[in-house]
Formats: C-alpha cells, structure tokens, sequence
C-alpha cells in the first residue's frame, strides 16, 4: 500500500508560506496610511478614499519587472526588485495627477525560499514608503514545476485618487510650452534583454567577474541592477505649486515612445540631447553593443525617468521645486506645433 501523500510531498510548504507572512507583517505595518481599514491577514484590504477629496476618482496601474530578474538571479541580489515593481506602476498613475493610496504585490515561484521572498517584499515595503502608499496585501504562490530553481516571477498592482478636475491629460498642451526631463536613476526596468545580451558580449556571463569591478565610483552589477526611480513626492509637490499640463513615464518605448502620450493632436515635442547628461551605463550599452542612437531613444530612457509640460514661465519655479525635492531635472525641449507627417517626439 502507498504511503499517504502531503501537500509538501507535492512540493508545497505551507509551513514556508506561514512563515513568509510572519515576517512581512512587520515590513508591511511601517506603510500603513490614513485610509487603510483591513491589511494583510484578510481575503481582501479594505482602504477609504481620502474625505479631502471633493470629487474622487480612482486611477489603477499594473506592471512587472520584466527580465530584470534574470540579472537579479544571476547575480544572487534580490533586495532592490520589488522597489522597481512598485516604481513601475505608482509613477505611472503619477502621470494622471494620483495620489497613489495603495499597492498589491504577486510574488511567484516554484519553491518557496523565505529568505529571497522576503528581501523581495522588503524592497517593496520600501518602495510603498518613498510612495506614500500602504503595501495593504498580496499573494504568494508556490507553483512545483512552473519556474526554474531559484527564479522567480512579480506583478504589481497600485490604485490612487484624483481630484477630477485635477486629472493631467495632456489636453491644454501647446505650442511655446517647455520640457522639463527629470533625472533617471538608470536603466529603471525596461530594455534589460538587450541589457542582459550587451554584458554577455562583453564580458560572455551576466555574472562574469567584470561586473563586480568598478564602474565610475560603483560596480557595474550596482549600476544595472539600480531600482526605478519614484518619482511621486517630487512630482506632487510641483502639483501644488502650479499647472503641470502633461506627464509622462518614460518606460518601454523610450522616450520617443512615450512622451508622444502625453501629448495631443497637431502638437510635436523637440527635444534636445545635448540639453542633458547621457549617465555613463547608457554610453556604456551604446558602445558595447554598438546600439545606434535611434534605438538608444527607443529602448531605454537615456537618463531621462520622466517628462513634465509646463508653460515656459513656469520653467524656473518647477525646476526649483523639483530641486527642493531631491531630483535632478533640466529643461531638455519644448512643444512646437507638428509638421504635416511628421512624427510627435524628436530628438535633435
């Protein structure tokens, strides 16, 4: 007769699960907000929009962290990820005027590690506190089979609140109005195939002993693995000093691809390369790689994390308030009115 089966002989530790949650608990409280009514431990979060909000209406975003965890695993760091996770989606309802209230993670993988999960969801704790926003719960799945030894697999989930007369849609965009670019931390979490493909050109292994050495004050491992920058302090604060008239997150697609988003019809953005710092890992792709500039404009943000529109005599408030804040930002262009067929982002 066969012995009796456990879940664990099917390779699932509740045990490990338990565990996991044990240790978040912690991480999780030190994000709570006003608002937040039932957190982690239930089968949903309950959280109360803002009162100060005459006129709420809610902005969601989701997103992952793409094949930067394939650099993650093979260099064995995994406490920065689950800032980009939450990066990735809370910057993009930045760019609508929200307030990011609260954010959900789904942490996946084919045995669970407890030490890995929760330097994974330590880093999204952290994220939540740069945001504002209450790490109010999550998912852990445990799946045998479904991913390699020791990967693993995240999405992210944030919602926020604007006033509706608040939401930044772009429309009110027009010529003669300025660009402002703020500074990007690096690469953020886009374009990291061809990333991943340069360094293994270069040095033939993702975990080769060039990426250890130093790299401009730093390991080349730090500069690509540098978390997606948040931007939402910073931005909100220039929100309530003046009219910001367009945002945009500058994610995959570039910049050529992203800052025609916020734009509308008949209007075209110029902006100028020589207007910011190229920070020295793109030059770095750029010359490994032999990538052309084009593509350089079109896979990463060149150093660029997000765009702002503003009227040109706003420019210098902005840039002070954005000073203020702790970012790095430049005028980079400015909105002129768009040629017959001609595309809406250039760089020049």
């Amino acid at each position: 007769m066969n012995s009796p089966l456990s879940y664990k002989d099917a390779g699932v530790d509740i045990d490990a699960g338990d565990a996991l949650v044990e240790r978040i608990k912690p991480l999780a409280r030190r994000t709570m907000r006003d608002g937040v009514m039932a957190g982690i431990g239930g089968f949903g979060a309950l959280f109360e929009v803002p009162k100060r909000y005459r006129e709420p209406v809610l902005v969601s975003g989701t997103d992952g962290v793409g094949t930067k965890l394939k650099l993650a695993f093979a260099l064995r760091r995994h406490d920065t990820v689950g800032i980009d996770l939450v990066a990735m989606s809370v910057n993009d309802i930045l760019v609508q005027g929200a307030e990011p209230l609260f954010f959900l993670d789904y942490f996946a993988c084919g045995k669970l590690d407890v030490d890995t999960a929760a330097a994974v969801i330590g880093g999204i704790a952290q994220g939540c506190e740069q945001a504002g926003c209450a790490l109010i719960g999550g998912e852990t799945a445990e799946m045998p089979g479904m991913y390699p030894a020791g990967e693993y697999d995240l999405a992210g989930f944030a919602v926020g609140v604007v006033e509706r007369t608040g939401i930044i849609d772009g429309r009110s965009i027009a010529p003669g109005d300025a660009i402002i670019g703020l500074a990007s931390s690096g690469a953020h979490s886009n374009g990291y195939s061809l990333v991943r493909r340069v360094i293994e050109r270069a040095y033939g292994a993702l975990d080769a002993p060039q990426v250890y050495e130093d790299f401009h004050g730093q390991q080349l491992a730090d500069a690509v693995l540098a978390p997606t920058r948040i931007y939402v302090r910073a931005v909100r604060a220039v929100l309530a000093q003046l009219k910001v008239k367009g945002l945009a997150h500058i994610t995959g697609g570039g910049l050529v691809e992203n800052v025609p988003r916020a734009l509308p019809a008949g209007v075209q953005a110029v902006l100028h390369r020589d207007a910011w710092p190229m920070p020295p890992l793109f030059s770095w792709l750029q010359r490994e790689g032999g990538v052309l500039e084009a593509e350089m404009h079109r896979v990463f943000n060149c150093g660029i994390g997000m765009t702002m529109v503003v009227a040109s005599a706003d420019v210098a408030a902005a840039l002070a308030c954005l000073k203020t804040n702790g970012e790095r930002a430049w005028r980079i262009g400015e909105i002129v009115e768009c040629p017959p067929g001609a595309p809406p982002t250039i760089v020049v």
